[in-house]
């Protein structure tokens, strides 16, 4: 090596070399002092980040369980009528809402979502808090100015008729809430809890259960919205046909069609006209065509006679068969049908007060001692029971039932109705199939279909874990009065993920023991149609979910035979129970392959007796795949 390389380590003076050392021992230490800070900053990050998205998670469940705190009073609020309050709570609302959705949108937070496990509660808060907000802000608020404007006591009918205008006006702003709440429902749905830990699974399932109920509440709003006022008359005179079912003579929707009469609606304005009786329109001959599948079931007598028109629990096919035969009768073609029994009336007369029956045919005729006023409280045993010992002509009890159905419309038409009472009241006897609407508009009836209101045993509403019991007199008579039934569905689970569902109905007859001779002949029925007088003969009827099979029956524990049918593809099971006074007897139906996921719900006929004493809550819970 040369000495004019200055590179040469050999050539370099001691001093430099020296130096040359000293930088490359010192080249190590910065390296791991380089690393130490950039691990400690990495730390630090970690800590301040865990900090800043545990100060986040508190504020979101913080400003989320605040707005869930005054959801029940503005519940409250709008239930007593105070939309100023209401407005003052939604605008609270929104400011919690606001803050939380806020608080779970920064980026590191949607950051944190990526994280593998922990990352789906993080994105599970996020959806929550944004679902919450949409709903307050593009719901709730414009929900609450509409309610704030609406006034509810000029909805009720009255001599004027009603202002539907404001309802048509509405009806956008409400069809929007829904959509916006169903899109909220339908993400919350979407969110897998079987990732989320238990201090969010809980809530969120509790959210939905809300939020669910919401959606349907504000659905059924828009709905209503978008047909009421055509179907009140708002446009042209709407007429409907009225049908008072008689549940002391049991058919599969209530009871048996007695007094009907022409409901004509004029912008709100109620009038009763025609007035008359199913067994005055007589029998049908060649009888009304009806669907097959459930002539098959129910008989020809579905199209042949008025009274019969709804031994099928499907309102639809009843409604529109007595549309027809009113027609054919008539001549006169209605645009839709309206059933009640009189346990709806009674809640209508809730809310009107007791009505006079000052009718002067009424007041000439023998009435002995029944009431000259009706209440809420005298009107279900006066309709079903007295007017039969205290009337014993069947023409002067049609004049009475008139009398009464002529009077209690009267009464909601004439301004003074509690508006609140009233809504409360007919929502009430939907709910629990006393009241039936059917429309002979294709779209105004596909929005009712969705709804108990319709009256249906398939489509919208209906679920694959659905059962119905319905009742059918084989007595000719009225004694369905006497008669006590209840019904509960109990889930035996199997080997496999299909489940057997017992549907178990329990029936007595509660008739005096000497019913015979204590009763007027045209309630016990004399034995004209072949049952003893005092005897109960009823046809049970029980309809399985979609997809299931029904495949034995007992009776006080003894197998009988069941007429297996279809309808609507769900099975059909029918069994006839004879009951002399005092007598009870247990039927249990066995269904198989029912789905093995979702609420069990069952479906019945309307009596006399409360709904919730009737058809009970299931006795034990869904079954899990593979139990024993």
């Amino acid at each position: 090596m040369t000495a004019d390389n200055p590179t040469d380590p050999h050539d370099q003076p001691v001093v430099q070399r020296r130096r040359l050392a000293q930088r490359s021992r010192r080249k190590p230490l910065s390296g791991r002092r380089s690393a130490v800070i950039w691990t400690a900053a990495a730390v630090a990050a970690v800590v301040l980040s865990t900090i800043w998205l545990g100060a986040r998670a508190s504020e979101v469940r913080q400003e989320l369980t605040a707005a869930s705190q005054l959801v029940p009073r503005l519940k409250a609020e709008l239930v007593r009528n105070d939309g100023t309050a209401a407005a003052t709570t939604v605008d609270v609302l929104k400011a919690h809402t606001s803050k939380a959705r806020s608080s779970s949108s920064d980026p590191l937070w949607t950051l944190a979502g990526m994280i593998p496990w922990i990352g789906k509660n993080f994105q599970a808060a996020r959806d929550v808090a944004t679902s919450a907000d949409e709903i307050v802000h593009s719901a709730a608020g414009p929900l609450v100015t509409i309610y704030q404007s609406l006034d509810w006591q000029n909805l009720t009918p009255g001599p004027e008729g009603i202002d539907l205008a404001p309802v048509s006006a509405a009806q956008p702003t409400i069809a929007q809430a829904a959509q916006t709440v169903t899109g909220a429902s339908d993400r919350l749905d979407q969110i897998d809890t079987a990732a989320l830990i238990p201090q969010l699974s809980g809530p969120l399932a509790a959210a939905r259960d809300e939020v669910t109920v919401l959606k349907d509440s504000v659905n059924a709003a828009a709905d209503f919205a978008l047909i009421a006022p055509s179907m009140l008359g708002a446009d042209a005179p709407r007429n409907y046909l009225l049908m008072i079912q008689n549940n002391a003579e049991a058919r599969a929707t209530g009871g048996i069609p007695g007094a009907l009469a022409k409901l004509t609606v004029d912008k709100g304005r109620l009038s009763l006209s025609s007035q008359t009786t199913a067994g005055a329109l007589g029998k049908f001959t060649p009888p009304i065509p009806v669907d097959r599948q459930q002539e098959l079931v129910f008989s020809k007598f579905l199209g042949s006679s008025m009274q019969d028109v709804n031994l099928t629990p499907d309102f639809p096919t009843a409604a529109s068969t007595a549309q027809q035969m009113w027609e054919t009768k008539t001549g006169e073609r209605l645009d839709g049908v309206l059933s009640m029994d009189p346990v709806s009336l009674a809640y209508v007369l809730n809310a009107t007060g007791p009505v006079e029956l000052a009718d002067p045919a009424l007041q000439r005729m023998e009435t002995g001692n029944m009431p000259t006023t009706l209440s809420s409280q005298n009107v279900v045993k006066s309709l079903l029971s007295d007017v039969y010992a205290e009337i014993p002509a069947p023409e002067l009890q049609d004049i009475y039932f008139a009398t009464v159905a002529h009077q209690v419309f009267r009464a909601v038409s004439s301004g003074t109705t509690d508006a609140k009472v009233l809504i409360d009241g007919l929502t009430r006897g939907a709910n629990e199939g006393r009241i039936q609407v059917w429309s002979g508009n294709s779209s105004e009836q596909d929005a009712i279909s969705k709804y108990p209101l319709a009256g249906s045993i398939a489509g919208p509403g209906h679920s694959a874990t659905e059962f119905g019991v319905y009742f059918n007199d084989a007595t000719g008579a009225k004694m369905d009065y006497y008669v006590k039934r209840t019904a509960q569905l109990t889930e035996v689970c199997g080997p496999t993920s299909e489940s057997e569902v017992k549907v178990t109905v329990m029936a007595t007859n509660t008739a005096p023991a000497n019913a015979a001779s204590a009763l007027p002949k045209y309630v016990t029925g004399g034995g004209v149609y072949g049952v003893p007088a005092g005897t109960v003969q009823t046809n049970i009827v029980v309809y399985g979910p979609s997809g299931s099979l029904v495949v034995s029956a007992e009776a006080n524990g003894r197998e009988v035979g069941i007429n297996g049918q279809v309808h609507s593809r769900r099975p059909i099971g029918t069994v006839a129970v004879r009951l002399a006074p005092g007598e009870s007897q247990t039927l249990e139906f066995t269904f198989l392959k029912v789905a093995p996921t979702g609420q069990l719900r069952l479906a019945a006929t309307p009596t006399v007796f409360p709904v919730s004493e009737v058809a009970l809550t299931p006795s034990v819970t869904r079954c899990t795949t593979g139990a024993h």
